[in-house]
This record gives C-alpha cells, structure tokens and sequence, in this order.
C-alpha cells in the first residue's frame, strides 16, 4: 500500500441534455401536505449540501459527521423542457437524465406541497468524490429537495425534508449530517427517522484517506449477514456510546477503541484490501481513530488536532508498511457545524 501521492488535475466535462419537463397534473400551487407558502418564490435557487461520513466504524446506519467538502446545485425554473449541466473534474458522472437524483427529489417535493413547474435547468458542481462512501448521492438528495423548497416558497421544515431525504436515500445517517451539520446521531420512532445534532469537540479534526478506486454501497451492503450474535450487538453498543462522550468531550486518547466495529467493517475486508490492517495501525496511534467511512472504500480518521502534523506522518508510514496495491490520498478535512445551506436566490 502506498502512501499520498498528488494527483494531477484532469479537464472539467459539461454535460447537457433538454426533454419535455415533468409537470403536476391538476395540482393547485399552495396545496399541499399542510405547508404553507408564504409570499412569492425565487426563480433560481443555489444551495451546498458538505460531503458526509456514515457509521464512523460502531454507529451503523445510525451515527454520521458532515464535512466541509461540498457539492454546489443550482436550480431554475424555466419556461419548459428540462437541462442538466453537470460541472466536475472527470471521474464518473452523475446521471444527467431523469434518473438525476437531484430532479428526483426535487420533483418529490414539488409533489409533497403541490408546486407545478414549468421546466427546470439543473446545474452540478460536484466536489465530493463519487462511489467514494463520502455521501455525494446523499449532497444530490438533499441539494434537489432544499432547492425545490426555496423555488416553491413552501417553507417544509429541515425536519421533514430529513424524513423525506431518509425515504429517498434508504437510510438516514448520511441525508441527517448532510442537512443539519455535525455529528448527528438518527434514531426510529414508530414509521418515522428523528435526529439529534451536535457539534463536534474543537479539540478533534477529521482527515479522509481517499482511494482511486470506488465500491458500490449496494454491493457492500450485499455482503452483510442478516443475523449478528448477542456480543456483538453489545460490543457496538459500548462502542458508540463510548465514541459520543469522545467526539463531545474532545477525548482523542478514547477514539482507537471508540470506532471499533463488529458488525460491518469485518464482513466488508474483503472488498477493500488491506482495510483491517490499516485501521489495527492507525487505531496503536496516539490521540487517533479509523474506520470505515460510510460503506467505503474511503477511511475516516478522526484525531487529535494539537498533533495532526506527527499523525499525519504516521498514518503515511503505516501505509507504506501495508503491502497492497491501493492508493490513498490523504484530503484534510474540517467538521461542517451548518449542513445544508441556500447560498443565493433570485
């Protein structure tokens, strides 16, 4: 395994398509589920939505951080047909189709609070690694849904559109810290996701290592048993109780122990060579805990900030040591504290 190594820059690619735009049939603007529209909408909306990472090793399907790595949409009402422009620096691309997540769930809650359009032009500008496990279709689910909402003047609250991104997305551990920031902990009540948002001790910081390759979340969840044993659930319960008091108290000398994880990082090894062994290494340095980010195949390594400089050395002679062909580059990162945020509107 070797260590971080630049990458060159590649060339930036637009891609554009125009088709008859997707309209409410007999919906009334302003009828909707209960919301509200308040004055008039805005014709070009632009949010970001901060990269996210799920499970942070014990939490899964539960425990996530946003990011400060953002992925920007703009969304206008035009007079008919549908553009998607997607703006990035090569790599796959998101589908500039009607299958966009973005238009999805845009169109999803133009339906919730019934807001008929005349067309749409989409525009993506993607900064956050696609296939990477860093919530880049979580930033599309939640940029469509945030834009539709402005656009409509609906007013939806974060904590319904959080329920609606939960639906879209399958699970909410990545559209929670995606739309709120932080460190979010998602939990069921009966049919329904809540959540609860916290900021991260400033004592911490996270850091990613980001490989060349991708790994599909289907194919990752596909490896998981249906069953897991008594100890084990008990173990991941020890070990996420035991990573809030770490991530709100700023206790690094806890985090190696804290992000350990019995129910899905062993089953997915296999899929990302040398996963286990990394994490054994970085998890005997001071002050430093990894795991696996979301379903991978990057890794979230959450330190202590006083003694970034000396981790960050170490976790690169650790990937030095490893003997795998995998490639990682080591991106910094910041904890985003806002989520989700409009940044213009016209």
């Amino acid at each position: 395994m070797r260590a971080y190594r630049p990458r060159t820059e590649r060339p930036r690619y637009r891609y554009k398509i125009g088709r008859n735009a997707h309209r409410d049939r007999g919906d009334v603007p302003g009828r909707g589920k209960g919301y509200l529209r308040i004055g008039k909408g805005y014709k070009l909306v632009e949010v970001i939505v901060p990269a996210t990472s799920a499970n942070l090793g014990p939490g899964f399907d539960v425990l996530g951080l946003a990011l400060n790595i953002y992925n920007s949409f703009e969304v206008e009402e035009i007079e008919s047909g549908l553009e998607i422009d997607i703006l990035q620096d090569g790599g796959p691309r998101p589908s500039a189709t009607e299958n966009n997540l973005v238009l999805i769930s845009a169109k999803r809650l133009f339906e919730e609070v019934g807001f008929s359009f005349k067309g749409l032009k989409i525009t993506i500008k993607n900064d956050v690694p696609m296939g990477r496990g860093l919530g880049s279709s979580s930033t599309a689910i939640v940029g469509g849904l945030m834009a539709a909402n402005e656009l409509s003047h609906a007013n939806v609250p974060k904590e319904n559109l959080f329920e609606i991104a939960a639906e879209i997305e399958g699970h909410p551990d990545n559209v929670g810290p995606a739309i709120f920031g932080g460190f979010t902990i998602s939990y069921p009540v009966d049919a329904n996701h809540r959540i609860a948002s916290y900021a991260p001790s400033e004592k911490l910081k996270p850091l990613l290592l980001i490989p060349g390759t991708m790994l599909e979340t289907k194919k990752a969840r596909g490896v998981l048993p249906r069953d897991i044993s008594m100890g084990d659930a008990v173990f991941n319960i020890s070990r996420s109780s035991l990573l809030v008091a770490a991530l709100l108290e700023g206790n690094a000398g806890l985090l190696a122990t804290a992000m350990q994880d019995k129910l899905h990082q062993p089953y997915r090894a296999p899929l990302i060579p040398g996963l286990l062994e990394i994490i054994r290494l970085v998890g005997r340095i001071p002050g430093a805990g990894m795991a696996l980010s979301g379903a991978g195949p990057s890794l979230v390594c959450i330190i202590d900030r006083s003694e970034e400089a000396h981790i960050v050395e170490e976790i690169n002679q650790a990937l030095a040591d490893i003997e795998s062909d995998q490639d990682y580059s080591i991106r910094q990162a910041e904890f985003d504290l806002e989520g989700a945020r409009v940044i213009s509107r016209n």
